[in-house]
């Protein structure tokens, strides 16, 4: 039986966070021992907001090197960056001209970012779906992993591509979404009742993969708790609960034994015990990226093969979406 393909990415805004790691990369990391994966540092689509051309340059390169540090194996899958490979771009016209405005202003994503932006709401905001739809359908994707509040931009690329097919033949796999097991969920440090992001504002909201270990005790110590000082997982008390979950994911310490270990003791210590965990569980992988980012050569060389391991399935894409539009190739 052939593996099914999938396709993901991050774009390298922000910082990936301990949220990140739980949430997207471990999936990553099962699905690549039995999948075809295609893991991209989807940079183009930073470029909604204004960045600075020389971080985010850099940052590319350290999205990269994370994912590398925390097991994504570029003999494995397929590990790019998106604005190496410009079929992404010359896919997403094409599409552009099967896709409704309506349907792009209808889009959760672009309203919210829409009212944070109002200054600089561009066609890129708009059109952000779209190019997303281009990424997934370039590499004849099966399955796209996500989290429930993603799901609408799937849903977008499968009405694109049902809607080509529909004039054109058979030409795109429907891509299917995929939510994996529910695991932990990691929230803010300073808003427990908000998903930690790696956008955050607040530098002390969200651990970093590569924060230095000093840095991870400060914002664990300085994370939202309540003033009863007693360790256990309940009902509205979101920051402890918060700090439970991220314990027993870095330490492997389930929840309930997580609380018998700290009964009677302050949320002073158990903070501590919280940090160290992060700390110990992130050494490695810290480690692998500051040797990583030390070899930017070894980088170039792993995003070169990605990008021509991508771009010989995604050039076969856009030859034949071109032919079947008419365009001379």
């Amino acid at each position: 039986m052939s593996k099914k393909v999938i396709y993901s990415g991050i774009q390298p805004t922000g910082v990936m966070t301990i949220g990140n790691y739980v949430g997207a990369i471990d999936n990553w990391l099962k699905l690549q021992e039995e999948h075809s994966c295609i893991f991209s540092v989807v940079d183009l689509h930073s470029l909604t907001v204004r960045q600075d051309p020389d971080s985010l340059r850099e940052r590319a390169y350290s999205f990269m090197a994370q994912y590398l540090a925390l097991g994504i194996d570029p003999d494995k899958s397929i590990v790019y960056i998106q604005s190496q490979v410009p079929e992404h771009t010359q896919l997403t016209w094409i599409l552009n001209c099967f896709t409704y405005i309506g349907e792009m202003e209808r889009m959760t994503q672009f309203k919210e970012k829409s009212q944070k932006n109002a200054a600089n709401v561009n066609m890129g905001l708009l059109d952000y779906p779209v190019l997303m739809a281009a990424d997934i359908l370039l590499y004849r994707t099966q399955l796209v992993p996500i989290g429930i509040d993603q799901k609408q931009h799937v849903e977008i690329a499968r009405d694109i591509a049902i809607r080509f097919n529909n004039i054109y033949g058979d030409t795109f796999t429907i891509p299917e979404p995929f939510i994996p097991q529910a695991g932990a969920k990691i929230y803010s440090l300073q808003d427990p009742t908000a998903k930690m992001s790696k956008s955050e504002t607040n530098p002390n909201a969200s651990v970093q993969i590569i924060d230095p270990p000093d840095v991870i005790l400060k914002k664990i110590k300085r994370a939202v708790t309540d003033s009863e000082n007693i360790i256990a997982y309940c009902e509205g008390k979101h920051g402890i609960n918060n700090l439970l979950t991220i314990y027993s994911v870095f330490s492997g310490v389930s929840v309930d034994d997580a609380v018998k270990q700290f009964e009677g003791k302050g949320y002073g210590q158990f903070k501590v015990a919280v940090a160290e965990s992060i700390i110990e569980k992130l050494r490695p992988v810290q480690d692998k990226y500051h040797r990583l980012m030390q070899d930017k050569s070894y980088l170039n060389d792993i995003a070169r093969k990605g990008r021509e391991r991508a771009q010989s399935i995604a050039a076969a894409t856009v030859e034949e979406v071109y032919r079947k539009v008419g365009l001379v190739v």
